[in-house]
């Protein structure tokens, strides 16, 4: 294994997530497959692509959409910052019969036809955000300046539909934290007619404004952020039908949930969260949540007085999770929606349940009255189901890993991640006719997971032991490297970069464990819901029981010796570990840790902790800055100091707390990073640095 090299091609290969297709959308008809990937598993530049005929061919290529804008000359397109960036295609949309696309590279707006025809630029008033062909693929309509705009797919009659009063309204997206927190990225949905869209309004002026810096650049202003933290005011949304010739009817949403149709221990029902939106030939169809979770109605809208019609109501103690792409109908109407039967979160499909035993993930799609969903009976596999009536339930991959899938004809295409690699494989009548290329670098390390159910709770653990470790050698230093946080597993049957990092660190000289435990998602409603009003306690309790059953079944494990590491949630694990538990762990890195739940984002927190002015016990006894004079042991803490989501706030109280507490640690800051730390220089080089303040700290 060539180990030095690793951290290196960690970093240029973006977590090997460069080269992998992603974003599938199959044609009704099932002949064309459209997807998204970058050049290679080094080259950064993503292009749209095409499967079709057993053939992938390129359809845009945002080099030459940069050469044909060069030479096309200047455009009146004001410069101001876009989500899109110089790598290309970041995201597309089409057509309902997948004949027309659209897309943006640098802010501009490009549309190619499957056709085979060249792609065109689309002129337009400003840079632009989430262009979506109508249904019948004659106009686009794109966001710019917070505008829904529309315009025909030959570059004529570019007029806006609907236009912001403020500066700090938009109409067509939604809000950051609704993107990030709650999943719904998109801010307006097209009629099936395409005479009509269903267009969401944002007011952030209620929400409280951040201030990001980067001292290492004082003459450069600040960044203004709105955040919503827990406590405080959210981005007021409402809903609008706006039709194309210009007419507007505002949506008659509920504002409360009645207090006798919520749980005893609501404390919020407003309802101030849209969760989710389509349009379909039923009618646009909306989820709304209370701000305190626990309520979650579904409703269809009348499209042409705005009235809204109540399809589902749904009500609980802990909180209402809907899995992403549900509801939704089939073709005849048949409405999709979630449900909690006892411990199992599943779906009915008009009358019928999902077969028992079943945690449904995501609804992955519809093609007629097939319904396709993604669920788990082992936590640590996702496979792909399918339900029509008639035919009943299948399950539609058995190899162990993690699937998903997406449809349209009698075409299905299958992304597998497996102990074998990725692959992605296209089935045409339910036979394979081909596949469609991942480009990623393999890792220059193999992972070697042991796979570990340890007990009282079965916790799902993977252990890495070094490739050249043999039984009767010294004891290991051991090293927790997990997530556990609710939003993510990382024990599974896949191996992804999380595997890669887990063996690289073991073949520095330790003993690697990742444990899933309370909180994590796949495990049942009880499980995800022991987190209720602390979010470190349980989930610090199921690490350490999942190292002692561990250490009794290896004897490779010194537990004398035990660092834990971690980022964002399981920075703030790391932290915590070492803070309040130092007779188990004797080192820990941190790194993004949000270390006061007061400051963090408002969905998030709130569905576990409450109110923090009605709970405030939950926030204390979750926090870490209470116990900085515990700390006895190293720790090193880093943040990022772009980083917009877990604000670097949370690192410098930590650290003040400590420096007042006169406990000695370590702070590294890195400048203009964000969230997400990728690229040379910077992911290398901290995965470095970790390893060596870790093997310094014990003795490795």
């Amino acid at each position: 294994m060539d180990t030095e090299g690793f951290p290196r091609q960690f970093a240029r290969t973006r977590r090997f997530s460069l080269g992998v297709p992603h974003q599938f959308t199959v044609s009704p008809d099932g002949d064309r497959v459209l997807f998204l990937r970058s050049e290679s598993g080094v080259a950064p530049r993503v292009r749209l692509w095409m499967y079709e005929n057993g053939e992938e061919r390129i359809l845009a290529d945002p080099a030459a959409a940069g050469r044909a804008r060069k030479a096309a000359g200047p455009e009146r397109i004001r410069t101001e910052p876009t989500p899109a960036n110089s790598a290309g295609v970041q995201s597309y949309a089409t057509d309902r019969h997948v004949r027309v696309v659209a897309y943006t590279v640098d802010g501009s707006l490009w549309t190619v036809r499957t056709d085979g025809s060249a792609p065109c630029h689309i002129q337009t008033v400003g840079p632009v955000r989430d262009p979506r062909p109508s249904p019948d693929g004659t106009l686009i309509a794109y966001v710019a300046r917070g505008a829904l705009r529309v315009v025909g797919t030959d570059g004529a009659g570019d007029r806006p539909l609907a236009e912001p009063e403020t500066a700090e309204t938009t109409y067509g997206l939604a809000d950051d934290r609704t993107a990030a927190s709650i999943g719904r990225s998109r801010g307006y949905w097209w009629s099936p007619g395409s005479d009509a869209l269903l267009v969401a309004r944002v007011d952030a002026s209620v929400v409280e404004c951040r201030y990001l810096s980067d001292p290492s650049d004082p003459g450069r202003s600040p960044r203004s952020i709105r955040y919503p933290a827990a406590g405080t005011a959210n981005a007021i949304t409402s809903l609008h039908l706006v039709t194309v010739v210009g007419g507007h009817t505002p949506v008659r949403l509920p504002r409360h949930a009645p207090a006798k149709k919520a749980p005893a221990n609501s404390w919020g029902l407003a309802f101030e969260y849209v969760v989710s939106a389509d349009w379909q030939r039923s009618g646009p169809v909306v989820s709304l949540q209370t701000r305190d979770q626990r309520t979650m109605w579904v409703l269809r809208v009348n499209p042409v007085d705005g009235s809204v019609e109540q399809l589902s109501q749904q009500a609980d103690e802990g909180w209402v999770e809907f899995p992403p792409g549900a509801p939704r109908h089939t073709t005849s109407g048949v409405l999709v929606l979630p449900q909690v039967r006892g411990d199992e979160r599943t779906i009915r499909i008009g009358g019928v349940l999902a077969p028992a035993g079943l945690q449904v993930r995501a609804v992955l799609g519809s093609v007629g009255e097939k319904v396709l969903f993604a669920a788990s009976e082992e936590p640590t596999e996702v496979h792909v189901w399918s339900y029509e009536a008639g035919h009943g339930f299948e399950r539609l991959t058995q190899k162990p890993g993690v699937h998903t899938a997406a449809a349209g004809g009698d075409t299905l295409v299958l992304d597998s991640r497996t102990p074998d690699g990725h692959t992605v494989t296209v089935l045409r009548g339910g036979k394979q006719v081909g596949r469609i290329a991942v480009l990623a670098e393999r890792p220059l390390v193999t992972p070697r997971p042991i796979h570990l159910t340890l007990g009282e709770r079965h916790l799902r653990t993977r252990l890495h032991l070094p490739s050249w470790y043999e039984p009767g050698m010294a004891k290991l230093p051991v090293l927790l490297s997990p997530y556990a946080g609710p939003g993510m597993q990382v024990v599974t049957k896949a191996h992804g970069w999380h595997t890669a990092v887990c063996q690289w660190y073991a073949e520095q000289g330790f003993a690697v464990l990742a444990t899933d435990g309370r909180g994590t998602p796949g495990r049942g409603v009880r499980w995800q819901r022991a987190i209720l009003g602390d979010r470190l306690t349980p989930v610090l309790d199921d690490q350490i029981d999942g190292l002692h059953a561990a250490a009794q079944r290896c004897d490779a494990m010194d537990l004398e010796r035990v660092g834990i590491r971690g980022w964002s949630f399981s920075g703030y694990l790391a932290a915590g570990a070492v803070l309040l538990r130092p007779d188990v762990f004797h080192a820990a890195v941190a790194g993004a840790a949000p270390t006061d739940r007061r400051l963090y984002d408002a969905y998030w927190e709130e569905r576990f902790l409450g109110h923090p002015d009605l709970q405030p016990h939950n926030y204390e006894r979750s926090s870490l800055l209470s116990h900085a004079d515990k700390l006895t042991r190293p720790l090193m803490l880093v943040h990022g100091l772009a980083d917009d989501n877990v604000a670097p706030t949370h690192t410098l109280r930590l650290s003040a707390e400590l420096f007042a507490a006169g406990r000695s640690h370590k702070v590294l800051l890195l400048p203009g990073v964000g969230h997400l730390v990728t690229g040379e220089g910077v992911a290398d080089t901290l995965l470095q640095l970790e390893s060596d303040f870790l093997k310094s700290s014990l003795g490795a």
